[in-house]
């Protein structure tokens, strides 16, 4: 399957006082929906900021849209953003939110929204109600109802499930899925989470980020050939745990990620070998690279 990136970027760079983000090689496939998996810290939220043209204050290249435009500015009617803060004026009502994404966007359709705004019921009918009297799961619907409501080709979402509750993860999933499909693969979403169980089902491809530096990605089918459950009675687990990419066990038995590539190494003993959820991956390899003393 050929495959081309709606976003690349190289050698993207910004450091803090005590953190760097330092990303060698970036690439968002065209047509899907990437997850951004990475823990609280890992640079997820600064890596969004930089390719949604927030954050201007790092080195390194980004290209957009088949690598035609360096130029975030020039494709901003092409891409949407959604992310915590501030992103509205608390004393918004609905009705100014609507009037000043008018202006800001060309494409951007009052009667869309309306009409996203009534489906996800943000401010219960009052028009007048503003931001900072909206629940933090309204905050992140009305944020969606905006960029819904615009003609783009990629969506940049920062935690976007964070604040939603769980019945409202599953319809953010459907949205996705919609907006996808409604592009005839020329439309793209790249999502950051801590949490990708509730998000899974719409992932098609997973980068995965800790401290700073991306250290696996891949589509998600292709991720789980990679890397298999393992699971086995007690008695091998301490032979076993030598040969597993992570590990957790107990008098009942032991379960791990092994590599596919190493698996020759468990021959002879008495374990059972399951696909693992992107969610068990993830972890795994968040395990192996967090600073955290675990």
């Amino acid at each position: 399957m050929e495959v081309t990136d709606v976003i690349r970027g190289n050698n993207i760079v910004k450091k803090f006082k005590h953190f760097a983000l330092d990303v060698e090689e970036l690439h968002v496939p065209k047509g899907f929906a990437t997850a951004l998996i990475g823990e609280n810290g890992a640079g997820k939220t600064t890596l969004l900021n930089i390719m949604a043209g927030i954050r201007l204050d790092y080195r390194g290249e980004l290209r957009y849209f088949d690598e035609q435009e360096k130029d975030v500015d020039k494709v901003k009617e092409r891409l949407g953003y959604t992310g915590p803060g501030l992103y509205f004026l608390p004393n918004w009502n609905l009705d100014q939110v609507a009037e000043v994404s008018g202006l800001l966007f060309q494409t951007f359709q009052r009667e869309k929204y309306e009409r996203i705004c009534m489906n996800l019921g943000i401010g219960g009918g009052d028009r007048k109600k503003t931001v900072s009297k909206l629940s933090d799961g309204n905050k992140m619907k009305l944020e969606l109802a905006v960029v819904l409501a615009r003609q783009t080709d990629c969506l940049l979402m920062d935690e976007p499930a964070s604040p939603l509750d769980p019945l409202m993860r599953d319809k953010l999933c459907e949205i996705i899925r919609e907006y996808l499909d409604g592009g005839n693969g020329e439309r793209s979403v790249f999502f950051s989470t801590h949490n990708i169980a509730d998000m899974e089902n719409v992932t098609d491809y997973a980068i995965i980020l800790e401290q700073g530096k991306i250290v696996e990605q891949g589509f998600v089918e292709e991720l789980k050939e990679k890397y298999v459950l393992v699971k086995g009675e007690p008695g091998y687990g301490e032979t076993a745990k030598k040969i597993l990419y992570s590990y957790s066990g107990s008098n009942y038995g032991f379960e791990g990620i092994c590599l596919a590539e190493k698996l020759d190494g468990l021959a002879g003993m008495d374990v059972k070998l399951e696909t693992p959820t992107l969610s068990q991956i993830s972890v795994a390899v968040m395990k192996a690279h967090t600073s955290l003393q675990l």
